[in-house]
């Protein structure tokens, strides 16, 4: 029976620290389902499809490699689509209460739901999509951030806006 996770999450946008962990998790597993999360409270600099379109360009359309959206909880989505293991990063200490709570959470609402933690490698620990989107706000270079279809993508987004 093939192996298969999920890793859900924002991607606004995916960055090359997102890429390190799904490149990394194909070798334990066969297939990974990223689950771009739709989620009506936050506001995305990207829509959900310009999010898929980048992930599958930042993962060079690998054919383990699944991405679809999803609205709710990750649960229920994990039932959906037939997952039992989740796989979240974790990028530094700040990272673990919080990550760490939503585990024990999601173990509460789908018992035989487990979540497997990543470490990020070295030069990719940082990098976060928020600091990726204030870098590329105010012109910064991102290129060794991202994939550079999601560089060309930040800068057509900021293209013409005045920071405020």
């Amino acid at each position: 029976m093939p192996k298969v996770a999920l890793y859900a999450g924002s991607f606004d946008p995916i960055t090359n620290g997102h890429a390190d962990l799904i490149r990394r998790s194909l070798s334990f597993v066969d297939r990974l389902v990223v689950g771009v999360a739709v989620n009506v409270a936050k506001q995305p600099l990207f829509s959900a499809e310009e999010r898929m379109t980048l992930i599958r360009a930042a993962v060079e359309d690998d054919p383990r490699v699944e991405v679809r959206a999803f609205r709710g909880l990750v649960v229920d989505f994990a039932k959906e689509i037939g997952v039992s293991v989740v796989l979240r990063g974790l990028r530094a200490v700040a990272d673990f209460e919080y990550e760490y709570q939503m585990a024990l959470m999601n173990r509460h609402l789908s018992p035989g739901l487990e979540t497997m933690f990543m470490v990020p490698s070295v030069q990719v620990s940082y990098v976060s999509s928020s600091l990726v989107r204030e870098v590329a706000r105010f012109g910064g270079d991102i290129d060794a951030l991202v994939h550079p279809a999601v560089a060309r993508a930040l800068r057509a987004k900021f293209a013409g806006s005045s920071p405020s």
